[in-house]
């Protein structure tokens, strides 16, 4: 086996860590990178940086910004008594793009599995519950993929808002059992976002 050298190598291993990046895709990547010019591979390198260090959680909905409060928690024109919830930044840019929905969100950052050490306190849920007792929402939708970790985690959350007192809907036809959010096409989810029903 042909040896890399240090830097490569290391180089190599970092670009590993992208999601469905193997050991060939990642020795690709990094040879794309030392192939290009320079300065675009330095501007890349540099970008990371930059956004690693300053994007940070919203203090109201837990998306992604560079700001305390993102854009859409800040806009006067979303409907604020609607929220969301959805399991991902991905699942939220789904929504956006695929549906006519104009509320506002809550971002798990993931869903409810003890066995990867996943529980209510990395989902936010102590925060979730504040913005459930602000008195300011009339609906929950209820947007968790049907995973059983999904479904599990979409039960705990009606749970909470049924005893706030508020109406409670999940996504409904076209949303296949085990699917998740983002592989949807557009007109699915748009679809599943207009015939939601009651969540009991």
């Amino acid at each position: 086996m042909a040896e890399h050298s240090p830097l490569l190598t290391e180089l190599i291993d970092s670009l590993k860590l992208l999601p469905g990046v193997g050991q060939k895709s990642a020795q690709r990547m990094a040879l794309h990178l030392l192939k290009v010019e320079q300065d675009k591979s330095i501007k890349l390198g540099q970008v990371i940086c930059k956004a690693v260090e300053n994007i940070k959680h919203c203090r109201q909905c837990r998306n992604y910004t560079e700001a305390q409060i993102c854009e859409i928690c800040n806009s006067t024109n979303r409907k604020s008594t609607q929220m969301c919830i959805v399991e991902t930044p991905t699942d939220l840019m789904a929504i956006e793009n695929g549906t006519t929905y104009n509320g506002i969100y809550f971002v798990l950052m993931g869903k409810l599995s003890p066995l990867d050490g996943i529980g209510p306190e990395q989902l936010g849920l102590d925060k979730l519950e504040e913005r459930l007792q602000s008195g300011d929402l009339e609906e929950v939708i209820l947007a968790t993929s049907s995973t059983m970790e999904g479904e599990v985690t979409a039960h705990v959350i009606a749970e909470m808002v049924k005893k706030n007192g508020l109406k409670t809907t999940r996504l409904a036809q076209g949303v296949p059992v085990g699917g998740e959010l983002e592989y949807l096409d557009l007109n699915t989810l748009s679809q599943a976002f207009e015939t939601r029903t009651n969540y009991d």
